[in-house]
């Protein structure tokens, strides 16, 4: 297992180790000890522990997000892909981050096997790629609806490059979804900011 900072400080991609030969392949979806000292190894803090697991199914060019949960219940989210592809989103919401208002993006597939580590203080969403695309993902809390918030996919403040060009051009997107807040809008339904390191100085 293989932790790759993103230029998003906290967010964190895993690249698993896969053995295979003649009969397929072999890997570790997870392992704390080793996701851990990974974390540390980039200076970030271990998460509390994963409390739920969520599994959705989606049809090509479905949206899903930007979700996220506030205090009691803030939710870390290690997501990965199984089977079909998604463009994953996680943008910092954290008042007082550094980083406020930025997002990063990879592609998660069945192919490349990578998750993504989204902490607590973050909005996540994905876009589905392919049909039937299987998305996994544990978290650090339970769902609650009374903490539960999301933010406009296409708020022109986060300008998030979603690639809508792969899916036809115009995403499906839950009803709630489209009538979420932008950023500007959502005042004190945002997290505070917790204790990640700031980007690097650009030369």
């Amino acid at each position: 297992m293989k932790l790759v900072a993103t230029p998003l400080p906290g967010v964190v991609v895993v690249e698993p180790a896969v053995f295979t030969d003649e009969r397929g392949w072999f890997m570790e979806s997870w392992n704390q000890a080793r996701f851990d000292a990974g974390l540390r190894e980039l200076g970030l803090p271990a998460p509390r522990p994963f409390v739920q697991d969520n599994h959705s199914c989606s049809r090509a060019g479905v949206l899903r997000g930007l979700h996220y949960q506030l205090p009691p219940h803030p939710q870390g989210k290690l997501v990965r892909v199984v089977k079909g592809a998604a463009f994953d989103v996680a943008v910092d919401i954290r008042q007082g981050s550094p980083c406020f208002g930025q997002w990063v993006g990879v592609e998660l597939s069945a192919e490349n096997r990578h998750q993504l580590w989204i902490p607590e203080g973050f909005a996540h969403g994905f876009l589905a790629l392919e049909d039937d695309t299987h998305f996994l993902y544990k978290t650090t809390d339970v769902y609650a609806r009374d903490c539960e918030r999301a933010l406009r996919w296409d708020d022109a403040a986060l300008a998030i490059a979603w690639p809508l060009a792969r899916v036809g051009g115009t995403p499906m997107i839950a009803a709630k979804d489209a009538a979420a807040p932008r950023l500007g809008e959502a005042g004190d339904g945002l997290p505070a900011a917790s204790p990640l390191p700031a980007p690097p100085e650009r030369e």
